[in-house]
Parts: structure tokens; C-alpha cells; sequence
């Protein structure tokens, strides 16, 4: 792995840390499929939210919430589609997008949820 992969993987584990103890259940983590990668798929009381996680070291290229490009978004929005189609979803259940932004600049990271982000 290389130390962005592994600074990638070390964010997404403190995400769905934060996010079990913030009440959701974790359903599915790095879902892949044609379309492409979802980090992680939960579900908050009757809600499937769709969660891109962005962890980062330093501001110079900015934070990690605002790398969430519409282009990025367009994506993640298909891989939601694909994964209700490949679960056999009938009819679109209630959902959102969210983003959690990881901050590991010290020992201890910072992160950011943005909840209903796109």
C-alpha cells in the first residue's frame, strides 16, 4: 500500500468509527462495482445514506470536503444506482449523500460530517 492508501484506509476506519457511534449501521464499506467505488454504505434509522470519506494531511491542495467535485458526485450517485438495482430495490428507498471529511494532521484527526452534502 502506499502511504496515501494507507492514510486513505486509517480515514475511512476512523469515519465508520464515528459514524456506528453516531447511531448508524454500517452495511457495506469500499462497495465496488462497474460504475465505481462507494466508501461507505449505512443506514441511519430508515434511511441508506451513501458516505464518501476524505481524509487528508494538510490544507496545500485543500480539505477534503472541498474536493467533492460535481464530476465526483455524478459517480457516486450512479454506484448508489447500481448497488439498489444489484440489492434488488423495487422502488427508491429514502436516502442521502453524505460526506465525512478526515483531518489527520496531529495524533488525534478531526473530521468533519456533512450530512445531506449533494
Amino acid at each position: 500500500m502506499t502511504d496515501r492508501q494507507t492514510l486513505g484506509k486509517k480515514g475511512e476506519d476512523y469515519a465508520a468509527c464515528r459514524l456506528e457511534r453516531a447511531g448508524l449501521t454500517i452495511v457495506a464499506r469500499n462497495y465496488r462495482c462497474p460504475k465505481g467505488e462507494m466508501d461507505i454504505i449505512a443506514r441511519d434509522s430508515g434511511v441508506l445514506v451513501f458516505i464518501e470519506v476524505r481524509t487528508r494531511r494538510t490544507a496545500f491542495r485543500g480539505w477534503g470536503e472541498e474536493s467533492v467535485t460535481s464530476s465526483k458526485t455524478g459517480r457516486l450517485r450512479a454506484v448508489a444506482a447500481y448497488y439498489l438495482l444489484n440489492e434488488g430495490y423495487t422502488a427508491w428507498p429514502e436516502m442521502r449523500f453524505d460526506v465525512v471529511a478526515v483531518r489527520w494532521v496531529g495524533e488525534e484527526p478531526q473530521w468533519n460530517w456533512i450530512r445531506a452534502a449533494f
